[in-house]
This record gives structure tokens, sequence and C-alpha cells, in this order.
């Protein structure tokens, strides 16, 4: 590290976590300081190490956390101290950023910086409203503009005229509250006033909402939409092929917020499957995953392997934790010795699969019945010694099952899982003050947890629009405790048979 430390000026994209570059997120893997701005998702701050520290720094139009001046002397005053400062714009930092003016300040106290460009929300929010900036047909210049400087002003640092003037397509940025002054300046200097325009909020996000208009009339269909900054505009010809390539807003979830309630290591794939079928994602994480309270029970059951006859795992985090302990005291999988394996559910027989194990029996069902009965078809089990690796707090209707077959059980508890209470990405507080259509539970411990923190009866009748969605009988089963009916439950009792459920209700 230097002596002084090191800026990185890093653009995050328009909005889309996964717009990200390579470098960026390299960056941020190793950064001890974050500085992000209001536009920046917040999901990024993941790639963060978790001792990092993160400073908001964001800069809305009304509405600066820290003046520009005080920013840079903070940014100069890290890296001087040795830190690895990230300082995370929105798009890319030297467009309409101030990332210039960062870098001057740099410059002038001798801080070490770099640039990293980003994906700049001018080129991918029209891409993901369906419109291409050029087009052999239509046009091959744009012209790109700020909207935040009023046209009618005297003295106006943009030509008007000569914009007006010059073919191709027009793209304004952060022109929200003067798109009427803009456009009818644009017309009065010659542009046709059936000029296609379209307005697009919250690009490449699951909030993207999109107008379209002419010069003549987009002040007008704006105000009636409420369209809101901030926004990218476009004006030209290339916006008629919005209706034909408008791929974003025509997947099947688009326009569904659906907030996730599993713990934060174990909710990327569904966030993200969700993400890709066009859905606003809510990571409101209400447990996470430690170490068993008794963690000498483990340790016993690694000891006692070779006495078994069957590991039974319930759940992918059981197969997880289990493993940890099972290699830090063994370095072969042949110690796990002869027994077979039981797993409940696609989920779980997965995980053990990635670690080469045959399985030799799923039961689907979650329920303590079906899974004794799926015992007894398989082979008597009567005297037979069965490890049962799960979390701490169960139901205790499955040991009892297997007990009744003739089983000799031992319930071993390989994790715990506890309430989770932070919210680094703000969505627990979109949720409490927005709503949205849907909340996926994946877990009874889910359910609980979740209700613990938000009491979900009290925030169902503040949002009366939202839907529960259970990934299973027992899940359901939890939400029956509170007097609650999921809208769905997933026929195949895993993430793939939660989406589809939530795909099937969505036709």
């Amino acid at each position: 590290m230097n002596s002084q430390g090191m800026v990185y000026l890093v653009g995050a994209g328009p909005g889309d976590a996964g717009l990200l570059t390579l470098r960026g997120a390299e960056l941020l893997a190793r950064a001890d300081v974050v500085v992000y701005d209001a536009l920046v998702n917040p999901d990024l701050l993941r790639h963060a190490p978790k001792g990092a520290e993160i400073i908001y720094g964001g800069k809305r139009a009304k509405d600066h956390a820290l003046p520009q001046s005080e920013l840079n002397q903070l940014l100069i005053a890290k890296a001087r101290s040795g830190k690895t400062v990230v300082r995370l714009k929105g798009g890319d930092p030297y467009v309409f950023g101030r990332g210039g003016e960062e870098a001057e300040e740099l410059a002038d106290a001798r801080v070490p910086f770099e640039v990293v460009p980003g994906v700049s929300s001018f080129v991918a929010v029209p891409s993901y409203a369906g419109i291409p900036l050029t087009h052999r047909e239509f046009c091959s210049r744009i012209t790109l503009i700020t909207g935040h400087e009023n046209p009618a002003k005297e003295n106006s640092t943009i030509d008007w005229a000569q914009v007006a003037r010059t073919p191709g397509t027009k793209v304004i940025m952060m022109g929200t509250d003067r798109i009427g002054p803009i456009s009818r300046t644009l017309v009065a200097n010659g542009m046709d006033p059936a000029t296609p325009v379209a307005m697009v909020r919250w690009g490449t996000t699951g909030r993207q909402e999109s107008i379209s208009g002419t010069l003549a009339n987009i002040e007008q269909v704006a105000q009636q939409e409420e369209i809101g900054p901030p926004t990218v505009t476009v004006i030209g010809e290339v916006v008629n092929l919005r209706e034909k390539l408008n791929w974003f807003e025509r997947r099947p979830l688009f326009g569904q917020r659906i907030v996730l309630t599993r713990a934060r290591e174990q909710a990327s794939h569904l966030a993200q499957r969700l993400q890709e079928l066009g859905a606003e994602v809510l990571e409101v994480p209400t447990i996470k995953i430690e170490a068993p309270t008794r963690r000498e029970d483990v340790v016993d059951a690694l000891l006692e392997l070779n006495s078994y006859d069957w590991l039974v795992f319930t759940s992918p985090n059981g197969v997880s934790n289990f493993f940890q302990y099972f290699f830090r005291q063994f370095h072969d999988m042949r110690d796990l010795g002869g027994a077979r394996v039981a797993a409940v559910g696609p989920a779980t027989a997965n995980k053990l699969k990635e670690l080469h194990l045959q399985v030799d029996l799923m039961p689907d069902e979650a329920l303590a019945a079906n899974i004794a009965e799926a015992f007894s078809e398989f082979e008597s089990i009567d005297n037979l010694k069965i490890c049962l690796l799960r979390a701490e707090v169960a139901n205790p209707d499955l040991p009892k099952a297997l007990e009744a077959l003739g089983a000799i059980v031992d319930d071993i508890a390989c994790y715990r899982t506890v309430p989770e209470t932070e919210d680094p990405s703000g969505a627990a507080a979109k949720l409490t003050e927005a709503g949205a259509d849907w909340i996926t539970f994946t877990s009874g411990s889910t359910v609980e947890h979740f209700h613990t923190r938000f009491d979900l009866p009290a925030l169902l009748k503040k949002h009366p629009g939202i839907k529960l969605a259970s990934i299973g009988p027992e899940t359901t089963k939890s939400l029956s405790a509170l007097g609650l009916t999921p809208k769905i439950e997933a026929v195949v009792h895993s993430i793939d048979g939660l989406i589809s459920a939530l795909l099937q209700e969505g036709k």
C-alpha cells in the first residue's frame, strides 16, 4: 500500500448492479473506505469488505449529504491516512458527475488516483428502454446535453439553436423538470413538433418507468404520468423503434417488487434469477446463520460417524455447516464412513451432489410424516442409527416419526438461525414505507424472524396489496400460525419451484 493511500474514482454504472465493471468490483473488494453517491445501487456495497468504512456522500438537486468541497477534503484526508479509497459515482465519473473536479482536487493535493470508467446512463438507459441511439436508417450522430440549465436564461452555455439544427439523436440527462422549456426551445429553433420523445425514469432497474410522446406534448404526458427525476430523455426518430425493441419491460416479472427474506449469503441466487425475470428485488434478510450453541454435539457426532447407518440432511444450510466442521477434523471424504445419505428436497440433494456424494434417499416433502414414509418404503429402519443434521431450533415431529419406526435418532444441531437486524441497502425501510407486491418465505424461521421484526399482519394491513409466497408446507404452517394464508405455495419445494409459482401466478 502507498504510504499516503490511493483514491479510485469508480463509475458504478446506471443502476443495474450487473453493469459494474470487473475492475470496479475488484477495487471495491479491497477498499478501506467507500464513498458513494445517491444514484449508486446500494447492492454494490456488498462487494466491499465487511470492515470497510462506508460513507454516504450522495448529492441530489436539493439534497447534499456532503458539500462538494467537504467531500473533496474527505477523499484527500482518507488517502493521506494510508487508506485505499473507492469513490463510487453513478454512471461514469466524467459524464456529468463532477468526477473531473474531484480528480483536479486530488491532483492539486498530490494524492495518487485512478479513474475507472463506468457504463453511463445515457447509453444504458435508452438500451433498456428499447431505443438504439444510432441506427443506419435513422441517424449516425448523438448530441449529449445536460438538462440542469434553463434554456430560457440569457447567456446559456448551450447553443440551443445549434442543437436544434444538428441532425441525429439528442439525449438529455437530468432534465426532468425542464422538459417543457427544452421542448419549446427546440421547436422555436426549427425542430418539428412531431419529433418523437421518450423519457425513462430509474432506467436499468426494476423500477424503470418509460413514457413516450412528441416535442409538442411530452410536457403534458410527463405531468399526467407524474414522471419525476432521475430521467434520461431521448429525442429523435429512433424512439419509434421502442415498441419493437423494448426487451426489458416485457420480461415476465417486470414491475413486480419482490422481497427476499433468506439469509444474505443464500439470497444471491434467488435475487439474480428474479432480477433476470424483470423483478425489482428487495433483500430484507431476517435471519443469519451462526454456529450452534453446543458445538460439542457436532464434534461428538463426527467422532461417531462410523456408527451411523444414515446421515439425514434437511436443508442446504445443514450440508454446508456440517461439512465445514467435518473438513476441520478430516481431510478425506472417505472418513465419512459407510452411512447412507438422505436429503430432504432437491436443493439439499444438489448441495450434497456438489460434494460428489451419492444421495440414497430424497423425500420431496419436508413434512415429518412424508419423510418417515419414504424411509419405511426404502427399508426397515428398526434399530438403525440415524444422525439428523439440521438447525438448532427445528420441528420435533421428524425425530419422533423416525423413532416411531424403531430408529435410534441423534438430533444434531449444526447451525442456528438468529435475527438479522442490519439494513445496509435501505431495503427494509423501503418495504416499510412503500410496500411490495410479494414477500417470499423459504423456511419457518424466516417467517418467525420476519414477524418479530416487522409484525407481518400489521404490515399487510398497512400495505394490503402485498401477497405472500411460501416455498412449502412447513413454511406455510408458520404463516398459518399467524392467521395468514400464502397466495401461492410452491409445488416443488425449492427455489426453482418458488420462482415457477411466481411466474405461473403472473400469467
